[in-house]
């Protein structure tokens, strides 16, 4: 058997350490700190109008933006979403995001295949955690248990997306789950942040308070996918309507 050179260790490495330095440059450029809602505040009508002039080109930039923050899961999707619906209104905006979130989380996906995927998938076996029980749902039924587990948002994304690369999932179905799975939640994200204009336009600070005291309902339908929805698959399940699964 030959033997194996550094170079032939290093090439399952190269795509996380290409992630790792773009990780280490967007926070040494500070470009991090723009993943907040003073982005919209003090360049919201800036954004609007390069949006306007350039429609293609601002929803392909956004569209390569959020790939890159799922990716690198960095933190801020959220209000990266907010900008979204802000410039592009809530349907655009919505459908925009869940296919750059697909895109991102297929990248974590072959990431975590193709490097770590060994070492990673023997910790999850002897630790017995969330990502063990995620990897066995995903491993059982691809499509439905990463469609039920994407429309509950307070599951990890990037857990998600490291067992299903961990199993080595079908990446069709994946996708698929994925990108149908998080436009509920994407979607009202979406409508919150078309909605900004109005506080803009009152002259009121966006701030947490503000979009929760605006949008209050719209919220209630976030916290009802992640808190009410795993409690009503349950109750299915124990009354039979649904098979039992190991989330």
């Amino acid at each position: 058997m030959a033997r194996r050179t550094l170079k032939d260790w290093l090439a399952p490495m190269a795509p996380l350490i290409a992630l790792g330095a773009i990780i280490v440059l967007v926070f040494a450029m500070g470009w991090h700190q723009y993943l907040s809602l003073d982005t919209v505040r003090d360049h919201g009508a800036w954004l609007k109008a390069f949006t306007a002039e350039h429609y293609a080109l601002a929803l392909l930039i956004y569209l390569a933006a959020y790939a890159a923050l799922t990716t690198t899961a960095i933190p801020g999707a959220v209000f990266l979403t907010l900008t979204g619906g802000f410039l592009f209104g809530p349907w655009v905006g919505a459908v925009t995001t869940s296919a750059g979130a697909t895109i991102g989380a297929i990248g974590v996906y072959y990431v975590v295949h193709s490097a770590i995927g060994a070492w990673l998938r023997e910790k999850a076996e002897r630790d017995q955690g969330l990502l063990k029980r995620i990897c066995d749902g995903i491993d059982a039924n691809t499509f439905v248990y990463t469609l039920t587990v994407r429309l509950i948002p307070s599951v990890p994304f990037i857990l998600i997306n490291i067992s299903a690369g961990l199993v080595s999932a079908p990446l069709r179905p994946y996708a698929a789950a994925t990108f149908i799975g998080i436009l509920p939640a994407t979607f009202i994200y979406s409508w919150i942040g078309a909605g900004l204009d109005a506080l803009l336009a009152r002259g009121e600070d966006l701030s947490l308070a503000s979009i929760v005291g605006q949008f209050f309902w719209p919220l209630m339908g976030v916290a009802f996918l992640s808190l009410g929805l795993p409690l009503g698959l349950r109750l299915l399940r124990k009354a039979g309507l649904l098979p039992e699964s190991s989330d």
